[in-house]
């Protein structure tokens, strides 16, 4: 019996998406008067695909008075380094 759960607990484990720990977004954002433009990376809980960004950050950017405009692409952990320059002020701040 033992034996029957842990393997379960196993199998429980190895189909858990390792990636959706490390999903984040590349995103494009504005203010309107003046308008003001932004290029953005945040961190996604939920589900790693553009749908799910979209839904999950757009409140976040209303609350601080921008409005997304699109979501470039999801990607995990392995493409923050090439993203963090352009990002500036706006690296994993929403």
């Amino acid at each position: 019996m033992k034996k029957l759960i842990l393997t379960f607990a196993a199998l429980a484990l190895l189909s858990t998406p390792l990636h959706a720990a490390d999903c984040f977004a590349d995103y494009k954002a504005k203010q309107d008067n003046p308008l003001k433009l932004h290029y953005g990376v945040t961190r996604i809980t939920g589900a790693c695909t553009t749908a799910s960004a979209r839904a999950e950050l757009a409140p976040r950017l209303a609350s601080s008075g921008w409005v997304l405009l699109n979501i470039v692409s999801v990607f995990d952990a392995s493409g923050l380094n090439e993203r963090k320059e352009s990002a500036g002020p706006f690296y994993l701040r929403f």
